[in-house]
């Protein structure tokens, strides 16, 4: 069974940084994309960064701040939070479509979030 495991969320000033990190772990055979979601109280779940076949997109509002890397070999990857507003307050979510050992068929995965809140 495949779980994503996520950890790193926490309360920080404004300006300050975090860095997330999210563990696949189980039967897993191929990785097709990974990365990071968030939902705000009130909003709609919205795509952070993502990685897949080489190429990394992030979302417009969090360019030049935050940047996804992977660690393959762990089947991990970490989002690094930079220069955090009250705005990036949200439940952030690791995401990966990726296909288990014994199946035909990429499914999605999702972990169970970690809250990062920016105040002062």
């Amino acid at each position: 069974q495949v779980q994503l495991v996520e950890s790193g969320g926490g309360l920080v000033q404004p300006g300050g940084s975090l860095r997330l990190s999210c563990v696949a772990s189980g039967s897993i055979f191929w990785i097709n994309a990974m990365g990071w979601y968030r939902q705000a109280p009130g909003k709609e779940r919205e795509l952070v960064a993502m990685y897949s076949e080489g190429t990394t997109n992030y979302a417009d509002s969090v360019k030049g701040r935050f940047t996804l890397s992977r660690d393959n070999l762990k089947n991990t990857v970490y989002l690094q939070l930079n220069s955090l507003q009250p705005g990036d307050t949200a439940l952030y979510y690791c995401f990966s479509n990726l296909q288990s050992m014994g199946s035909a068929r990429l499914r999605d995965y999702w972990g169970q979030g970690t809250q990062v809140t920016v105040s002062s």
